[in-house]
């Protein structure tokens, strides 16, 4: 009975991943019951990716990541969900209130009809929420993120921005008037978790779904940084928003991916705000115009003056030793313990706690980044992170990697090389 109990559970979070859940086995009553979707699919996340390197060596002869676009990828998914620890996202909790407040009638929890018209409501939603951070330029400096990688694998799925939820919830609200709560928060999570999988260069072509629904090929375009991919191809789960709206392309030309202008780091503090921190100072009055617009320009400006693709570029991948890669891999693990230790038990926390440990994650995260991109105050950054790190492990709120290993981690607080 208890093999039979798990391996529904199993495959339920599988099935979740694609969307293939069904409304009798996916809709809830309350929100509070409704299952932490996207936390339970870490599992499923690992997995896929694992079996997309393996997948990747068989039939390309090299991997399809590496480990520095990697670790910043997953570090980027990581920092996204950070505020979760603090507070309900910002999507549910506004979608709530107007659902509290404004509502206009209430349709069924349980009806198969509620289900099916959120699926259609949110995806749509989503569409909007899409379109809008590449055309105006405050939200484009938090959907940046997402783009800036110059590799197109699973891991880049996980590369997210911590600041777009601040303004993607207005799409939502509408459906807050008639559907409530719970089912809203199902679908945002199913949404969100269907669009891990397309991300790869290994499925090439399904047939006849390309017509209807968002796969690999048609989100390799919306990745790319050659003229004819840019701002196409913006649906979550379905491509017919795209075909109705006249954003559509099919990928034709090899897909060079990453932003116009690469940014040649892999420090994730940077990767998050940079942008962002440039709009604000230097584009206080152009928020609501296009990322490429320039005095003279229309709203959303124009490719005009975008570096040209020749189809030759080469990815950024500085070389580095053996060693630090090693180190850098082992620290990124311990930290992704930690990380996950701490969303496990995040109502077992304090909000001091939960607060310190949040810090200690971005601390970790951004001087991994520094190791990476080599910089010269990379040493002293990390050896302040390890002073931090001995401190919060003397008090049990991390754990090594392996308990034999907590000895010699505490007497060589300054190389925080053996864990």
């Amino acid at each position: 009975m208890a093999a039979g109990l798990e391996f529904e559970s199993v495959s339920r979070g599988f099935r979740s991943m694609f969307f293939m859940l069904s409304p009798n086995e996916s809709s809830y009553e309350k929100v509070e019951d409704v299952p932490q979707y996207v936390q339970q699919a870490f599992p499923f996340f690992v997995g896929l990716m694992l079996l997309e390197l393996v997948v990747g060596v068989v039939k390309t002869g090299g991997p399809v990541v590496t480990i520095s676009d990697g670790i910043t990828s997953i570090s980027a998914g990581m920092i996204s969900r950070l505020p979760l620890l603090l507070m309900r996202g910002c999507e549910l909790t506004a979608y709530m209130y107007v659902w509290d407040h404004f509502r206009l009638l209430e349709l069924p929890w349980d009806s198969a009809w509620t289900w099916w018209l959120t699926f259609l409501g949110v995806d749509l939603g989503y569409y909007w929420v899409h379109r809008s951070a590449h055309e105006v330029a405050v939200l484009w400096a938090a959907h940046q993120v997402h783009h800036s990688s110059e590799y197109y694998n699973l891991s880049t799925a996980l590369r997210q921005s911590a600041t777009q939820q601040l303004a993607s919830w207005i799409f939502y609200l509408p459906l807050a008037l008639a559907v409530p709560p719970s089912v809203f928060a199902v679908h945002i999570q199913l949404n969100l978790l269907y669009q891990f999988w397309i991300h790869t260069e290994l499925v090439r072509d399904l047939g006849p779904l390309e017509w209807v629904f968002n796969t690999p090929k048609h989100h390799r375009v919306h990745h790319g940084r050659n003229e004819y991919c840019l701002d196409k191809n913006y649906g979550g789960v379905l491509i017919i928003w795209d075909r109705l709206f006249g954003t559509f392309a099919p990928e034709t030309d090899k897909v060079i991916y990453g932003l116009v202008v690469p940014i040649n780091t892999f420090e994730n503090l940077s990767i998050q705000v940079g942008l962002l921190y440039k709009s604000v100072k230097h584009k206080f009055l152009t928020f609501l115009n296009g990322p490429s617009w320039k005095p003279g320009k229309t709203r959303l400006g124009d490719h005009d003056d975008n570096p040209k693709v020749t189809g030759k570029e080469v990815p950024h991948d500085p070389s580095w030793t053996l060693p630090l890669q090693v180190y850098v891999v082992v620290h990124f693990l311990l930290v992704l313990k930690t990380y996950h230790e701490v969303f496990e038990n995040k109502e077992m926390l304090s909000q001091l706690t939960i607060l310190g440990m949040t810090g200690y994650i971005l601390l970790t995260l951004t001087s991994l980044g520094y190791l990476i991109d080599q910089r010269p105050t990379a040493a002293v950054l990390e050896m302040l992170r390890c002073a931090v790190m001995m401190t919060v492990q003397r008090y049990g709120y991390i754990t090594p990697l392996l308990p034999l290993l907590a000895v010699p981690t505490e007497v060589r607080p300054t190389t925080c090389f053996t864990l």
